[in-house]
């Protein structure tokens, strides 16, 4: 299997998961976490964006935001396979989100810094190819912000999941169109 195709099978992992997590299906969260191990996966097979695409400065600072964010997408489903372990009981769920954000080392690494390494990364992957291809990577690039807006602002799981097709659209259509000339 080629590296190109990780990183295709990373973006599907990581689009569904978000599927999931917009609630516009019904919950399969019953016997397994399904969203978060989509995640899980996805963000894992993602990193092989740190190999697929030419190496420069700019890719190689992309290549450690990327990792540094897939690590922290691991740390994040961990807390939130744990989270989902409580199932029903709320006041064990509450209170593990209050220690998690009075715990500085966790919440921001984890929570919240963390996991924006990751589209920050892809995206800087992505400007490599602003001269070639500008659309595709300014759709990664916008659309990874608006990922994190419709999160942290909005709040909005439909938002998030079309920013999220928008962001895996760019970085799938930048990698097949490249397929012969720029990557490896």
């Amino acid at each position: 299997m080629k590296t190109k195709h990780l990183c295709l099978f990373g973006l599907l992992f990581f689009l569904i998961s978000y599927v999931f997590f917009s609630n516009i299906l019904l919950d399969f969260k019953q016997s397994i976490d399904f969203a978060h191990w989509f995640n899980l996966i996805g963000a894992c097979l993602l990193s092989s964006f740190n190999d697929v695409f030419p190496k420069n400065k700019l890719s190689f600072l992309a290549s450690i935001a990327t990792t540094l964010g897939v690590i922290a997408h691991v740390g994040l489903c961990t807390i939130d396979f744990i989270m989902w372990s409580y199932q029903n009981n709320e006041i064990a769920k509450q209170a593990l989100s209050v220690q998690i954000s009075n715990t500085p080392s966790i919440f921001y690494p984890f929570i919240v810094i963390g996991p924006s390494l990751l589209f920050i990364g892809l995206s800087l992957h992505a400007l490599n190819f602003i001269k070639s291809h500008l659309v595709l990577a300014l759709m990664v690039a916008i659309s990874s912000i608006a990922i994190g807006f419709s999160f942290f602002v909005l709040k909005d799981g439909i938002y998030m999941l079309l920013s999220c097709v928008v962001f895996v659209s760019g970085l799938g259509f930048l990698i097949c169109k490249n397929d012969n000339s720029k990557l490896y």
